[in-house]
C-alpha cells in the first residue's frame, strides 16, 4: 500500500483506539511509574477516545482537518501523565501531515519522528525508560517503501526499546515490568498496523498480576490537571509558576487552550495559582493514595477483609469528590454535561472489594447507565443497589448516612430519607438566551437552581447565591458551599456573613461549570 487518503487515516486511528481498548487493563496492571496508581491504560484510552470524538465532527476528506481533530481532541481529553505526553506525540505526528494530501511511507516516517521530538519537548525533565524512549525508537527505526513496511520496522524498534525500559528505570526492574506508557504506545502502533493488515481485534489478555502490589507506600499526593482558555501569557511562565508545587509536571497548549498536569500535595493552591492566567474550563484532582489502595484491593493484596457494603458515587469537582471519598465512596467522574459511561460505572463497581454495593448517580441523566451497570454487575455475582439521587446535594446527604459495616437493607431507607431532606443550590451561567417558567435568561448571566429547577437570575453569582439561600433556609441549619475554580473566597464569605443563623462551611473544588454548589440540611 503506497498511501492513505485522509479518511483512511481517520479510520486507522479509530481502529487503533478500539485495538488499544482491548489492552487497557493489561496496561493498568503494569503501571508503576511515575506512581503505582494503576490508571495508565485508562488515561491513554480516554485521550484517544477524545481525539476520535473530534474526528467524528471533522471533515475527514481533508488531511488538515484530520490532523487538527487528532491534535485538538487529544489535548482536550488528555488524562494523566501518560495521556498528556501521548497528546503531544500525536500533536507532532499530525503536524507533519497538515499540508499533505495523503499519508505515504515518507510522510509516515517523518510523522513518527516528529511525534517523538514533540513529546520530548513537552516534558521539563524527560526521563528515559518511558513512552518517550519507545516513541523515539519507533521514529528512528521507521523505514520502508510501503506503509506496512514502515509500521513493521517502527514496531520492531519500539518493542525492542520497550524491553529495555527496566534497565533504564530501576522502579520498573524492581516491579518486574516494562513501562506501561511505552507498552501503550506499542499497542497503539499495533492497532494502526492491524488496520493496515485488516487484522481482527484480539481478545483481551488475562491479567494475572498487578505490579502495584510490589509497592506498599501510599504517599503519592494528588494527580492534578487543569484546562484553561483565554491564556495570554507564554506557557513557560505558567510552567515556572506551578513547578514549585510538585513533580511530573507537564504544561502544553494548542488551539488557544493550555493543559496542565502535576503531582502535588497542594492541589487547591496550585489551581488558585494557575487560575490567574486564564479562565478555567476543566479541573481534575485524584487522590493517588486512594487509587493505589483500590488497586491493592482489586489484586487481593489487602490483608483486611472487605466490609459487607461498598459505596460508589458519581461527581464532578475535586472538592466534592474529596468529601465523598472521606465518607467512604469510590468515585466516578461525571455529572452535568459529562455523563459517565456504563463501562465507567461498571469498572468502579468491580473495583469495590465488598460483595454488595450502593450506587449514587447524583444526576437523572446518569440513571439509565447506572441501572445497566448494576444489571451487568449482578450477572457477575455482585449485589448492586441504585439509590436514585438526583443532585450532588442529595448524594452527599445520603453518603453521610453510609456505614460500610451495615447491610444495604438497613442503610437504604436512612440514606433515601437523608437525600430527600437535602436541598441543592447551584449557581452557574446561562448558555443561551431563553425564557424558562416566566424567567428571562440572558446568555452568560448568572442563574440559580434549587434542586435542579431554575428559580433565579441575577447580575452577579453572589447576588444569585444570596437569593437561593433565602429561598431555601427555612428549617435548615447547615450550609456547605463548594467554590468553582474561578470563584474567589472573599466574595462568598461576605454572603455567608449575612446568615448568622446557619452553620456555613466553605470548601474549594466545586464542579467546573459552577460558581457555587451548595447543600443545605
Amino acid at each position: 500500500m503506497r498511501s492513505w487518503a485522509p479518511g483512511e487515516l481517520a479510520e486507522a486511528f479509530r481502529y487503533a483506539t478500539d485495538w488499544f481498548r482491548v489492552y487497557v487493563e493489561e496496561l493498568n496492571a503494569l503501571n508503576v511509574y511515575p506512581v503505582p496508581d494503576g490508571d495508565t491504560g485508562t488515561n491513554m484510552h480516554l485521550t484517544l477516545q477524545s481525539a476520535r470524538r473530534e474526528l467524528d465532527l471533522a471533515d475527514t476528506s481533508k488531511m488538515a482537518e484530520v490532523a487538527r481533530a487528532i491534535a485538538y481532541g487529544s489535548l482536550l481529553g488528555a488524562r494523566g501523565n501518560s495521556g498528556v505526553i501521548l497528546s503531544q506525540i500525536l500533536k507532532g505526528f499530525t503536524e507533519a501531515l497538515r499540508k499533505k494530501e495523503a499519508l505515504d511511507p515518507p510522510a509516515l516516517v517523518e510523522a513518527l519522528r516528529l511525534g517523538a521530538e514533540t513529546g520530548y519537548k513537552a516534558v521539563m525533565k524527560p526521563v528515559e525508560g518511558t513512552i518517550l524512549t519507545v516513541a523515539r525508537a519507533a521514529g528512528e527505526g521507521a523505514k520502508g517503501d510501503t506503509l506496512e513496511a514502515v509500521l513493521t520496522s517502527a514496531l520492531e524498534a519500539a518493542r525492542e526499546a520497550l524491553a529495555r525500559t527496566p534497565e533504564l528505570l530501576p522502579v520498573l526492574k524492581q516491579a518486574g515490568v516494562v513501562d506501561a506508557g511505552g507498552a501503550g504506545y506499542v499497542r497503539f502502533l499495533e492497532g494502526i498496523q492491524g488496520y493496515a493488515l485488516k487484522l481482527p481485534l484480539p481478545e483481551p489478555p488475562k491479567v494475572e498480576r498487578y505490579a502495584q502490589t510490589a509497592f506498599a507506600t501510599e504517599e503519592f499526593g494528588y494527580c492534578t490537571e487543569f484546562l484553561m482558555e483565554g491564556v495570554e501569557v507564554p506557557i513557560e511562565r505558567i510552567r515556572e509558576a506551578v513547578a514549585p508545587f510538585g513533580d511530573s509536571l507537564l504544561v502544553v497548549g494548542a488551539e488557544g487552550y493550555v493543559k496542565g498536569h502535576i503531582h502535588t500535595d497542594d492541589p487547591d493552591g496550585l489551581l488558585a495559582t494557575v487560575a490567574r492566567f486564564g479562565r478555567m474550563v476543566r479541573t481534575k484532582v485524584e487522590d493517588m493514595r486512594e487509587q493505589h489502595t483500590e488497586i491493592l484491593a482489586m489484586a487481593g493484596a489487602s490483608e483486611v477483609p472487605p466490609p459487607p457494603t461498598g459505596l460508589v458515587a458519581v461527581a464532578l469537582g475535586h472538592g466534592v469528590a474529596r468529601v465523598f471519598r472521606s465518607l467512604g465512596a469510590r468515585m466516578v467522574a461525571g455529572g452535568q454535561t459529562q455523563n459517565p459511561s456504563v463501562e465507567d460505572l461498571l469498572s468502579a463497581i468491580r473495583s469495590v472489594p465488598s460483595p454488595k454495593v450502593i450506587l449514587l448517580p447524583n444526576n437523572p441523566n446518569v440513571f439509565l447507565a447506572a441501572e445497566e451497570a448494576a444489571r451487568l454487575a449482578r450477572e457477575a455475582g455482585k449485589e448492586v443497589y441504585v439509590l436514585k439521587t438526583r443532585t450532588l446535594g442529595q448524594g452527599l446527604a445520603a453518603a453521610v448516612r453510609y456505614l460500610p459495616e451495615a447491610e444495604p437493607e438497613e442503610l437504604l431507607p436512612e440514606m433515601e430519607e437523608a437525600a430527600k431532606g437535602a436541598v441543592t443550590l447551584e449557581v452557574t451561567w446561562a448558555s443561551r438566551d431563553a425564557e424558562v417558567d416566566g424567567l428571562k435568561v440572558l446568555k452568560d448571566k448568572p442563574i440559580g437552581l434549587l434542586d435542579g429547577k431554575l428559580v433565579l437570575v441575577g447580575e452577579t453569582p453572589e447576588e444569585v447565591l444570596e437569593g437561593l439561600v433565602r429561598l431555601a433556609k427555612e428549617g435548615k441549619e447547615v450550609l456547605t458551599l463548594f467554590l468553582g475554580p474561578n470563584t474567589p473566597m472573599e466574595k462568598v464569605e461576605e454572603v455567608a456573613g449575612r446568615f448568622p443563623e446557619l452553620a456555613v462551611e466553605i470548601l474549594p473544588g466545586g464542579p467546573d461549570l459552577y460558581a457555587y454548589l451548595g447543600v443545605m440540611e
